[in-house]
């Protein structure tokens, strides 16, 4: 699960981090309160999406006057913001922070994250901030500074000391940037968090260390320990597909070919995509209903697939062990008496109760192809595929 730049600063500022003071906004006039709140006379009004690069894209605004946030409040809330990070399509901007203005002398890059390779949390830093980890990586790779840290141990004073050296930092503003370190390594562990990156970290002409940008992303099988953060989801900022199969309890994840998958199992899901692009189509989805999928789930299951544009062709893969071939069987004849299917169906099962399954489906009268094997269901439907464009 990701949140928004001003919901991570909410959190990362309980854990001792410096943030700049801001305010949300959905409105203009909510806008210029909050500009008034503030003070001052330079504030940078922010569009709230889950992405970054949103400056390069136009979604960072630095104004000098009450008018000039007002303007740029409403020229954001509303839009469609595309940025290199959400694709084509874009996310909509429904929120602005107005943040105040600030002296920035240096920019720094800190970022946390789950190392699989060394089973640990890795906490890279750069003295190049403002640029994308990406591009510190290919441009100044040299700058990068890494430190691995072990989970039982947990991240010790000295650590991000070492890190603020490194960094170049001297006298006071070495103890603040070791304190958001430790903050935000506290805010990663007690979060669950996948990753925190805080880009850039800033030291201001006053010598001080703030966060003044900051992404959050979460576990979301670990989200039952954290209750809180449930609040933090942002509906609109995810693909409406993958809300609705979170919320009917189904494995789904959007892909760009146009044949839909209906899998039981993860693996059998993984293999099904890699005998379709093998026949030479693409996947359209991943889509694990799991083991103990019943006619219910199915029904929800070919809803999801069903109502996607890109599906031209759908594809039922099961290998029943734990799950029974007559409840698909019987998932799938209810959801075509439900929902108006006009995509060819290539169905195969096997394992438990296929006889009883393949009754079932042959006795409803429903219209589909029949497979015997994973490679020839996956032949039939980049098959089937091909017909509809002859």
């Amino acid at each position: 699960m990701n949140i928004h730049e001003y919901q991570a600063k909410e959190i990362l500022a309980k854990h001792g981090v410096s943030i700049p003071r801001g305010g949300i906004a959905h409105n203009p006039e909510e806008a210029i309160n909050s500009a008034k709140e503030l003070g001052g006379n330079l504030w940078v009004v922010k569009a709230q999406i889950h992405s970054g690069a949103r400056g390069k894209a136009g979604g960072i605004i630095v104004c000098k006057s009450e008018q000039e946030v007002s303007d740029a409040a409403s020229t954001l809330i509303g839009k469609t913001l595309v940025t290199h990070q959400t694709g084509p399509d874009g996310k909509p901007v429904e929120r602005v922070y107005i943040e105040e203005g600030t002296d920035i002398k240096k920019e720094f890059y800190l970022g946390l994250v789950l190392d699989r390779s060394s089973e640990s949390i890795m906490v890279v830093a750069s003295s190049e901030g403002g640029m994308s980890v990406e591009e510190i990586a290919e441009e100044k790779p040299e700058s990068l500074i890494k430190t691995r840290i072990e989970a039982a141990v947990g991240m010790q004073p000295y650590q991000a000391r070492q890190i603020a050296f490194a960094l170049g930092l001297e006298s006071k503003a070495v103890n603040q940037c070791a304190q958001a370190i430790l903050g935000a390594y506290k805010a990663f562990t007690s979060s669950d968090a996948t990753m925190v990156e805080i880009n850039p970290l800033v030291l201001t002409g006053d010598e001080q260390v703030l966060a003044l940008d900051c992404k959050m992303s979460f576990d979301d099988n670990a989200l039952y320990r954290n209750s809180e953060l449930h609040d933090l989801k942002d509906k609109s900022q995810e693909d409406p597909k993958e809300t609705f199969a979170h919320e009917q309890g189904l494995n789904y994840i959007p892909l760009d070919g146009d044949i839909g998958n209906i899998i039981n199992g993860a693996g059998l899901a993984m293999a099904s995509m890699d005998m379709i692009q093998l026949a030479g189509g693409q996947p359209a989805n991943f889509l694990d209903v799991g083991g103990g999928a019943t006619p219910e789930k199915f029904v929800k299951a070919f809803k999801l697939i069903s109502g996607d544009p890109n599906v031209k062709v759908i594809l039922i893969n099961i290998f029943a062990g734990i799950n029974r071939c007559d409840w698909v069987a019987q998932g799938i004849v209810d959801a075509l008496n439900q929902i108006n299917i006009e995509q060819p169906l290539v169905i195969r099962l096997a394992g438990t109760n296929v006889d009883q399954g393949i009754k079932i489906l042959k006795d409803s009268k429903i219209e589909y192809t029949e497979a015997f094997s994973l490679e020839d269901a996956a032949n039939k439907a980049v098959e089937a595929l091909k017909n509809l464009g002859s």
